[in-house]
């Protein structure tokens, strides 16, 4: 197992990509101060999962893309892969070469790959787990890092030689699956509550159930109840309304035998008229009280219209009725009292009628009577 190529591009000081290809044996990039020698090394650090940017030599991830010059523009995001041989098998894929690249985006968004798949952080982790290479394993030495070696506390020594003994994978592994037994231990305690609470609320919880399905058993007794009352009243209800419907036909049509007659008495009248100029007074009286029978004709015109709208109120009255089933006895009253209304005001009408038909013969009577005295003084002129 041994490092094959490094391919760099928009990370630090390489705007531009760039590949290094490293064959066995040692491999030293040499160059002035500045020239980014440092930069090869935090590229590998950083592929293999660095997440501290001050390991990285910045304040920011984003301070490993590069910033820009005066003659090159920024780039908006730094890709590094790194190709890695695995012919030895060494790493736990069935793979011969192994490729793991990284990508962050100006935007703080960061993608991994294994030979071009995306991946978690935590599977290059656990790829390099055991292996001596890693972004804190004992492969990459930076600058200080061997005197912070040697003069490390025994706990950091420890991890350094169970990486290099490949028992870190399996101490992890282990680590992970205490943490989830203490986490299922305590979700096992809270579901053995919960049953705990729950049974004691279950004998409760019975009654109120055989009560809810009573109160539902009788609820629905009480619907169809209501309903077939409702039926009941409203076939009475639409009874009425066909009844008075027919009364107030036939007070109409009587009001327009009324109404014919009188037509017919004013134009005999202004025949008369016509042929009387000298009773012109008597005529115009006449006349006077033609128009106040044509008002009273009016005025139960309109109380005709008046009470076909409170039939039509009726109707909605009744629908309504049929929505609020809770207030249909008071509603019937309601409905019974506007019917005696009705009545009364049709035999209010009748007799009126009758009335304007008393005066119209009154005035008939009286038009012959001043026809007669009319021909009496033309023969004795």
């Amino acid at each position: 197992m041994y490092l094959k190529r490094l391919d760099l591009q928009g990370f630090k000081s390489f705007p531009e990509k760039v590949k290094l290809e490293f064959n066995p044996g040692i491999t030293a990039v040499v160059g002035p101060n500045g020239s980014g020698k440092s930069n090869v090394s935090d590229a590998v650090r950083w592929v293999l999962g660095e997440q501290r940017a001050k390991s990285l030599r910045g304040d920011k991830m984003e301070d490993v893309i590069f910033a820009g010059t005066e003659s090159r523009k920024p780039q908006g995001f730094a890709e590094v892969t790194i190709v890695i041989d695995n012919q030895d098998g060494r790493m736990p894929v069935e793979f011969t070469e192994v490729q793991v690249t990284r990508r962050v985006f100006r935007s703080g968004e960061s993608e991994y790959r294994i030979n071009g798949a995306a991946c978690r952080l935590k599977d290059i982790q656990e790829l390099f787990m055991d292996t001596g290479v890693g972004r804190e394993g004992y492969s990459i030495v930076g600058q200080g890092r061997i005197d912070e070696i040697l003069n490390a506390k025994g706990e950091e020594r420890r991890r350094i030689f169970e990486e290099a003994t490949g028992i870190v994978k399996y101490k992890t592994r282990k680590i992970e699956a205490t943490n989830k037994l203490e986490k299922e231990q305590q979700n096992l305690l809270r579901v053995e509550d919960i049953i705990s609470e729950l049974e004691g609320q279950l004998a409760p919880l019975e009654e109120q159930s055989e009560t809810a399905r009573q109160f539902l058993s009788l609820r629905e007794q009480l619907k169809q109840a209501e309903i077939a009352m409702f039926c009941t009243e409203a076939e009475q209800m639409e009874q009425e309304f066909d009844r008075l419907t027919e009364q107030m036909a036939l007070a109409a049509e009587q009001q327009a035998a009324a109404q014919e007659e009188g037509n017919a008495a004013k134009a005999r009248i202004a025949e008369k008229k016509q042929q009387n100029e000298e009773k012109n007074a008597a005529l115009q009286t006449l006349n006077d009280t033609i128009a106040q029978v044509k008002a009273d004709i009016e005025k139960t015109e309109g109380r005709i219209r008046l009470a076909e709208e409170q039939s039509q109120n009726d109707a909605a009255n009744l629908t309504r009725m049929e929505k609020e089933a809770a207030t249909k006895e008071k509603q019937q009253a309601e409905k019974q009292q506007e019917t005696e209304v009705c009545r009364s005001r049709i035999t209010a009408l009748k007799m009126t009628m009758d009335r304007e038909q008393e005066q119209l013969d009154t005035l008939e009577a009286s038009y012959e009577s001043l026809s007669s005295t009319l021909q009496q003084h033309e023969s004795r002129a």
